[in-house]
């Protein structure tokens, strides 16, 4: 049961309502499918990592390494927009 009195230091709807501070929201949680990357068909040419409305796509040097779960929603752009079919939507959890 949530205490009343603790209400002023609840977040409402999980609201970023500082700046800097969407890291402390794991919206991962929402997702249905998430996104597979085969390393071997990727070209790293970066569409993914461009078009990918939540910055999920972990990208060092140039090369594509993967997603970032935690904040991946499973939208599936990266997955649609990779001229390789490198990226496949599974369901989660299989």
């Amino acid at each position: 049961m949530v205490n009343l009195a603790d209400r002023k230091d609840m977040v409402i709807g999980s609201r970023v309502v500082k700046p800097g501070n969407s890291e402390e929201f794991k919206t991962g949680d929402w997702r249905a499918r998430i996104p597979v990357l085969d390393k071997d068909a990727c070209i790293d040419c970066l569409s993914c990592w461009v078009f990918c409305p939540d910055n999920c796509i972990l990208v060092k040097e140039g090369s594509v390494l993967g997603v970032k779960e935690s904040h991946c929603k499973g939208c599936g752009i990266c997955a649609k927009i990779c001229p390789k079919k490198a990226i496949v939507m599974k369901v989660e959890n299989q």
